[in-house]
């Protein structure tokens, strides 16, 4: 638990994504766990997080 949000969040994950349903605050992400991908990448731009789901 994070003092800061008062909020469970993933320790040492920082997201700006804020129309995420995870993204709480515009800072810390609350999903369970993540999942980034694809699995062959060469730069961090070819990256996505592939946990992302659209605030409803």
């Amino acid at each position: 638990m994070n003092n800061n949000c008062n909020c469970e969040h993933i320790r040492g994950i920082d997201c700006s994504v804020e129309n995420c349903k995870y993204n709480e605050k515009g800072h810390y992400c609350t999903a369970s766990e993540i999942h980034v991908g694809p699995g062959c990448a060469s730069c961090s731009s070819d990256t996505v997080c592939a946990t992302f789901k659209p605030e409803k």
